[in-house]
């Protein structure tokens, strides 16, 4: 059995819902509360609200991610999580380079951004799902960074993720 396969049988076996799903599901909640922030707090207030629980949201997720990670993290089974992303066709990939020590590839079709948008959610996606990316990885692998110029969130034609990997940092004591 390949690793996509044994990724998405675990899911499967899981119960568990795919991440564009999952996504859409929390932007729905989020909404409305979102909305009543920013007529109380204001749209600056809110939206770093929503930008600061996102982001220990996913650092949260990434060490969850990684204490379930047989034998430790490293950046090849940082890109086996991949294919959760892009389960159900959430997102199209053309990847570029994968090594031990670096990841890069770039995202041709965003269906977050596509919903996010269709939801009314456009304005905050990006807070709701790019900012997710950079602090995951942290949060999984802290020898793990990420560099990324622009989004297919915020009008760019694409995404470029280019993830690299310092196999002499200290990894995080879990």
């Amino acid at each position: 059995m390949s690793t996509d396969e044994q990724v998405s049988s675990r899911s499967a076996m899981d119960g568990e819902i795919g991440i564009l799903a999952r996504r859409t599901i929390e932007a729905g909640i989020i909404a409305p509360i979102y909305e009543e922030m920013r007529e109380r707090l204001g749209e600056e207030m809110a939206q770093s609200i929503i930008d600061s629980a996102i982001r220990k949201a996913a650092v949260k997720a990434g060490r969850s991610f990684a204490a379930r990670t047989p034998g430790g993290t490293s950046l090849r089974t940082f890109q086996e999580l991949q294919d959760l992303w892009t389960q159900d066709d959430a997102l199209v990939i053309e990847v570029t380079k994968a090594t031990d020590t670096e990841f890069h590839y770039n995202v041709k079709r965003c269906r977050y951004a596509e919903t996010y948008k269709e939801m009314g959610l456009g304005k905050i996606g990006h807070l709701l799902s790019c900012n997710r990316d950079g602090v995951f990885c942290t949060g999984y692998d802290p020898r793990i960074t990420l560099e990324r110029t622009q989004t297919v969130m915020e009008g760019a034609s694409h995404c470029d993720f280019k993830y690299s990997f310092d196999p002499d940092a200290k990894p995080a004591d879990r």
